[in-house]
């Protein structure tokens, strides 16, 4: 694989062709999703397409990826993580489905398309991301998903995906950041918000990898510290992209965090300051995987490309 020198900030490393990685992942990925989520006619055929529009509507796939990355960086290899690789999609897709609703965020577009509920109306959309959240679990506990796995690092991998959905998790940082738009936020709160609205589920992905690819408690300590890294340094692209972004290249407008008053680094300590704080994180990420051999040049990798991105 083709490699070059890349440097950021104090660090530095050679740099795999993560557009090529990232590509072969993500066409893995779709196919996966594809047989896992078919199209179907009948009573339930509104819905799964209703899952299936937000599903396939042009997701960077990251989640997914990160997990598989984590595997193979333990030594592990990709099909047995696919199953819940997959999971982790659904669920993200279904906080997306959510956040869209008029009476979460109330936007219209995603991704440069219309979102759920303005294809298929709220209630149709409220309950496809129920679907995708309670399918998800099914997929992780599927004979596929379990077939050659010890039964405790399955049973370990979902308590760990439901606290990173929960209110533990995902839930308990989208109220947070429900009740904190208009309000003055300190740099504690915001980072309660990022890391459990975030940060919770990439690092539930980097750290499933792991265990499923049958990493040691060392390599799933560290791997926890880079995905919890990533995780807040991912939140905070997004803040500074509805900044400082190309609307084309998102495929949605810039600027909502700022009218609805949202508690966010850039908001809290300007643009400077924020991405000072990303490239630290980045060096912190990076430092997390000082143990690991090349296997894991493509989970550094994308913790440089993280800040690097445009949508």
């Amino acid at each position: 694989m083709k490699r070059t020198q890349f440097f950021f900030g104090d660090f530095s490393l050679a740099k795999m062709d993560l557009k090529q990685y990232l590509g072969e992942k993500k066409r893995i990925i779709d196919q996966a999703l594809e047989r896992y989520l078919p199209e179907s006619e009948g009573p339930a055929g509104d819905l799964i397409k209703a899952m299936r529009y937000s599903l396939f509507a042009g997701g960077k796939r990251l989640r997914p990826i990160l997990c598989l990355a984590s595997a193979e960086a333990v030594g592990g290899s990709v099909d047995p993580v696919l199953p819940t690789a997959c999971a982790l999609e659904y669920i993200h897709t279904y906080s997306l489905i959510h956040d869209d609703l008029p009476v979460m965020d109330d936007d219209e577009l995603r991704r440069g398309v219309p979102t759920n509920h303005m294809v298929f109306g709220e209630a149709v959309a409220l309950l496809a991301g129920d679907g995708l959240l309670t399918e998800a679990f099914r997929l992780m506990c599927s004979p596929e998903a379990v077939r050659g796995i010890p039964p405790e690092a399955i049973v370990k991998v979902v308590e760990i995906v439901a606290e990173a959905a929960g209110y533990r998790g995902m839930v308990a940082g989208q109220v947070a950041d429900i009740q904190a738009e208009g309000k003055e936020a300190s740099k504690d709160l915001v980072d309660f918000i990022h890391m459990h609205k975030t940060a919770a589920l990439i690092t539930a992905s980097v750290v499933c990898g792991a265990i499923i690819g049958g990493g040691s408690n060392d390599q799933v300590r560290a791997l926890r510290a880079y995905g919890k890294a990533i995780g807040l340094a991912f939140q905070i692209s997004d803040d500074l992209l509805d900044v400082e972004g190309d609307p084309e290249a998102m495929g949605k407008p810039t600027g909502s965090d700022e009218r609805k008053g949202k508690a966010t680094y850039p908001s809290l300590m300007g643009i400077s300051r924020s991405k000072k704080i990303q490239n630290t994180l980045v060096g912190e990420a990076v430092t997390a995987l000082s143990t690991f051999d090349n296997k894991a040049d493509p989970l550094r990798e994308i913790a440089y490309y993280i800040v690097r991105r445009k949508k």
